[in-house]
């Protein structure tokens, strides 16, 4: 079976391939190591933009990004919440792909975390603008009290997303100890 990691880079794979010329987004930057998968991916040929309110982040991430051999030059990296994502998109624009990393930056200020509000607030924004078959990854971190009350709000309102436009997945390993990590995925299905 797959960890949380591993199932959100899956879903990954799954949508590179259907959309390699995609716009993708990473919510939540942090080491990069989800915008590095993606930029890596022999596949990707689309459009990349990251956030993450931490100057440190945006830092660590293109400093690893300059390392790697990647012919994926269309990113851009955001110093702001995944929540003002509107100021970045046009009106038209199309969202094929977005992963969330909930949590606080690893080897970081773990009082810096990222909140149920402008997580829910982003979610509303980018599913406007998801395209039929396009999808949001969203791996919940429960372990550590902001990221328990992001998991009782992803999982209160997602249920009423309408099941005629969207498909929400919620995929965990249920024997681990700790509060481990858990993905949830949501698919639009009609436009």
């Amino acid at each position: 079976m797959l960890n949380a990691i591993q199932y959100s880079h899956f879903i990954l794979d799954e949508l590179i391939q259907h959309f390699p010329k995609g716009q993708f987004i990473d919510a939540t930057l942090g080491n990069g190591h989800d915008s590095l998968y993606l930029m890596q991916h022999p596949d990707f040929k689309g459009s990349l933009l990251a956030f993450d309110i931490q100057e440190q982040a945006l830092e660590t991430s293109q400093a690893k990004i300059n390392q790697i051999n990647t012919t994926a030059t269309n990113h851009q990296f955001i110093l702001d919440s995944h929540a003002n994502i509107e100021q970045y998109l046009e009106n038209d624009a199309q969202i094929h792909g977005a992963i969330f990393n909930l949590g606080y930056l690893p080897k970081g200020d773990h009082s810096i975390t990222t909140r149920a509000d402008s997580t829910m607030e982003a979610l509303e924004k980018m599913q406007r603008y998801l395209v039929k078959g396009g999808k949001i990854i969203v791996v919940v971190y429960p372990g550590h009290p902001e990221g328990q009350i992001e998991k009782e709000r992803l999982l209160q309102k997602l249920p009423s997303w309408p099941q005629t436009f969207f498909q929400v997945l919620q995929y965990q390993l249920i024997n681990q100890a700790n509060n481990p990590p858990f993905v949830l995925v949501i698919e639009r299905i009609k436009d």
